[in-house]
């Protein structure tokens, strides 16, 4: 596969810009499937900064090899409108189109420039079609990774809202639990936890599990090294939740929870750390 420059492409786009420019935003908005006039706005701003960047890319050197330095700028843009396209709900075709709808405008060019010249035509046209496919893939690329870095972020920050560390009393903490316990949530939750005692100088924190499905070795293993965690920060654990099922389950495996104290509900742990903090609850005549 040939990756030189015959010199047509970036003659025809610097003879033809604001040519091109109209067909090619013409072009993509009749596609576009949302419409607005910040919309329109934003895609002649981007594409009027592209077409002086592939102009240079192509003066620079005499290779269609996008990987070259030389195209680092126009990497770089392509870049920047992906991630743009992901923070705004654009689809993949949608961000692709970007590049794909240059294509129509540039072809009529290049056909109305070297009419006199069918070999030469037929060269350019398919060097430049896989130019721009490549610069299409690209495109997708950088919005696959763009996507994947919000997802793992809204993941983190999920995470991070689904662990919560409450404070019950003057000296008790309470860390209700929801899901799945992986490795990865036991440090968000070791991290939370540990804050909130520092923060408060908590002495007691209950961790309730209620809303864990199940608890195998190794739920069974983040729990205990979350409570070996706090205790070295000075504040006993309560586990709440226990579950019928959930102590089958832990006697089965054989986790050895004997210095710690566990209770059926959030409320009778709540009871036992009250007493353990010198506090009394009564009720009122």
């Amino acid at each position: 596969m040939s990756l030189a420059t015959t010199g047509h492409l970036a003659k025809i786009l610097t003879e033809n810009q604001e040519a091109l420019l109209e067909g090619w935003l013409s072009t993509m908005l009749s596609r576009l499937v949302r419409r607005d006039k910040n919309a329109e706005a934003e895609l002649r701003q981007q594409a009027s900064r592209f077409i002086p960047l592939l102009i240079k890319a192509l003066d620079k050197g005499s290779s269609y090899d996008i990987d070259n330095s030389n195209w680092t700028e126009v990497r770089q843009l392509l870049g920047e409108i992906s991630a743009a396209r992901v923070r705004q709900g654009y689809s993949p075709t949608e961000t692709a189109l970007f590049i794909f709808a240059l294509k129509e405008p540039l072809f009529a060019q290049l056909r109305a420039a070297m009419a006199d010249d069918a070999a030469a035509l037929a060269t350019e046209i398919t060097e430049t079609g896989m130019l721009f496919d490549r610069l299409g893939l690209h495109t997708i690329e950088e919005y696959q990774k763009s996507r994947e870095q919000v997802i793992l972020r809204q993941q983190q920050e999920l995470m991070e809202l689904s662990t919560p560390v409450v404070q019950l009393w003057k000296d008790v903490l309470a860390l209700p639990l929801i899901g799945t316990l992986d490795s990865a949530r036991t440090q968000v939750v070791m991290e939370s936890l540990l804050q909130k005692i520092i923060d408060t100088g908590a002495s007691i924190a209950i961790i309730d599990i209620t809303g864990v499905p199940t608890v195998d070795t190794l739920v069974a293993q983040h729990l205990l090294k979350t409570v070996a965690a706090a205790r070295l920060m000075g504040a006993d654990c309560i586990i709440s939740g226990i579950r019928p099922q959930i102590a089958q389950t832990i006697v089965h495996l054989g986790v050895n929870l004997e210095d710690v104290i566990t209770k059926a509900t959030l409320a009778d742990a709540f009871l036992v750390a009250l007493k353990r903090v010198g506090a009394t609850v009564a009720h009122s005549a």
